[in-house]
């Protein structure tokens, strides 16, 4: 990815793009695009290389399609392999070029929906722990009881670090505002009226800090809430409540995927080393203003520093 540019080229277009939506004169950007110059005249040349980037990958799948109908190989099943198949048996397109641009699109989503969005979950989560050493010893516990070669069901039991990353989520939701237009006149059921080409925005960061939605303690970082009784069994909040994954049929497809990369990367990191914030991790003082930056992402501000310390850790 360095050599190809893309990388750099995706961060500068998610950027450029965020700063549209800030923008206090939107005439000023869209002046910018129509005479190609400045933070314009780059989001056009970032595009180009995504793109190309883009229809790379989507000319050597191809490739690998043709030989594995020859030789079939499960190993290449990867997710856009089984997405490309089913597009090609499933959906008609006028011609071969705005084929390759549904997959291009497709792709691009992929990578916007999963590149920075789990990263920056997870980076607030040990930000989280590190200020709440009780948690930590409680996710220690859990990770203590799995046997070092883990599967998919062991990592379902893990109730309470399944608890401690929704509600890493609920306070810190990777995309803090989203944002909706109208395609129609409609009345909500609420009895809200909207009209065509408006914008409907919801923020999933102000509404798990409102009292009405999680009580008095929603500005806490209390696993706790997600369990269920007495038993510590993980217990799901309604979806409505709880909108880091979308609800209804815009809910993300990769919402289980998602907690399974987390909770992975979290079992490895932990049964390695300690995590050790410089800024002290979560403190209450922090919590009420929190070292964020805005923009597409709700990422930290000047990153998340930590020392590591190798553990000396047995789970037997």
């Amino acid at each position: 990815m360095d050599n190809s540019g893309f990388a750099k080229a995706f961060n500068d277009a998610v950027d450029i793009c965020s700063s549209r939506f800030f923008a206090p004169i939107p005439a000023v950007w869209r002046i910018k695009r129509s005479l190609n110059i400045g933070s314009e005249k780059k989001l056009k040349e970032s595009i180009k290389i995504i793109d190309d980037f883009a229809f790379e990958i989507i000319k050597s799948k191809a490739k690998q399609e043709q030989y594995d109908r020859i030789y079939p190989d499960w190993r290449n099943q990867d997710l856009l392999s089984r997405f490309m198949a089913k597009t090609s048996s499933e959906i008609e397109f006028d011609d071969e070029a705005k084929k390759r641009k549904f997959l291009r699109d497709i792709i691009i989503s992929f990578i916007l929906a999963g590149k920075d969005s789990t990263s920056t979950a997870l980076t607030w989560f040990f930000w989280l722990v590190n200020g709440h050493p009780h948690c930590d010893r409680l996710i220690l516990n859990e990770v203590a009881t799995l046997d070092p070669t883990f599967t998919y069901d062991d990592l379902k039991s893990l109730n309470y670090l399944h608890a401690a990353l929704s509600e890493s989520l609920r306070l810190f939701p990777p995309v803090p505002i989203n944002s909706r237009s109208t395609v129609s006149d409609d009345v909500w059921p609420d009895g809200t009226r909207v009209s065509k080409d408006w914008f409907a925005d919801y923020s999933a960061y102000a509404m798990g800090r409102i009292d009405k939605v999680w009580g008095p303690d929603c500005r806490e970082f209390k696993p706790e809430r997600w369990l269920h009784g007495g038993d510590g069994v993980f217990k799901p909040s309604d979806q409505f409540k709880f909108p880091a994954f979308h609800c209804g049929p815009r809910t993300c497809l990769g919402k289980d995927m998602a907690f399974v990369q987390m909770k992975t990367i979290v079992v490895a990191l932990m049964r390695e080393f300690e995590i050790i914030a410089v800024d002290g991790g979560a403190t209450a003082e922090k919590m009420m203003d929190p070292p964020y930056t805005l923009s597409l992402l709700l990422k930290m501000r000047g990153g998340f520093l930590v020392r590591l310390k190798k553990r000396r850790f047995n789970p037997n």
